[in-house]
């Protein structure tokens, strides 16, 4: 039994870190956030509403600086204030705030913003787990590998699940008449819009794919939707 006690205490401790985020992300999201009021882009969230057959898309304004979009767990939108300021500036176009959305919204659908607070829960319990038990035979390197491993896996989950929310988007734009160009084009910005200096780490580091692996990946899901032969 003693030797189980380390991986019964790191799923403990995974559990009780689940719980606390989740009231910790919903309390700040409630006292920094407030619903969008802006006539041109209810339009655009208007078509999406329109595709999906739903009353309405709505969409918050999470008060903080980095330029991001963000899908709660209880299946809340927000774009922040960083974000909005690029729009009103004109450096992003209605449509590429839409694009955002969409991602967004295929985030909540496809259960990925829920199942990432159980992913970080679980991953710091594997941490946990990992360290106490390579601590044994590693001291002094077992923490580290412990953290190197949880990282790799979390950027590869969070990785899939872009690209799976893009292909979302992807549909719901082209359904609502919008299209994938802005969504395509605001990739193109985005290392700019985030000041990123991402580009210089390895594709398998990072916790969004490579700008070129998702627009090719769109690029392949419109040949497929429109019967056109695969790039190979």
């Amino acid at each position: 039994m003693i030797r189980f006690t380390p991986i019964l205490l790191a799923i403990l401790y995974g559990f009780a870190m689940y719980r606390f985020s989740a009231w910790r992300t919903r309390r700040e999201l409630d006292e920094r956030s407030t619903e969008l009021a802006d006539p041109t882009l209810k339009s655009m969230t208007d078509k999406l509403a329109r595709a999906l057959d739903i009353p309405r898309v709505r969409v918050h304004i999470y008060e903080i600086d980095p330029v991001n979009g963000l899908a709660a767990p209880d299946g809340r939108i927000f774009i922040t204030r960083g974000f909005y300021r690029k729009y009103q500036n004109g450096e992003v176009t209605a449509d590429e705030m839409a694009s955002v959305i969409a991602h967004e919204l295929g985030h909540v659908a496809l259960g990925h913003s829920r199942r990432r607070m159980i992913d970080f829960s679980g991953q710091n319990a594997l941490r946990t787990a990992l360290a106490m038990v390579l601590s044994r035979f590693l001291p002094g390197i077992g923490v580290w590998i412990a953290n190197s491993v949880t990282a790799l896996l979390a950027a590869r989950l969070s990785r899939g699940d872009e690209f799976e929310a893009d292909e979302y988007a992807s549909a719901l734009l082209t359904k609502a008449g919008i299209g994938t160009s802005p969504q395509k084009s605001l990739f193109l910005k985005l290392e700019e819009l985030t000041q990123s200096r991402a580009g210089s780490a390895p594709a398998w580091l990072m916790s969004h794919p490579k700008t070129q692996a998702r627009i090719d990946a769109i690029e392949e899901h419109e040949r497929r939707w429109l019967g056109e032969p695969q790039k190979t």
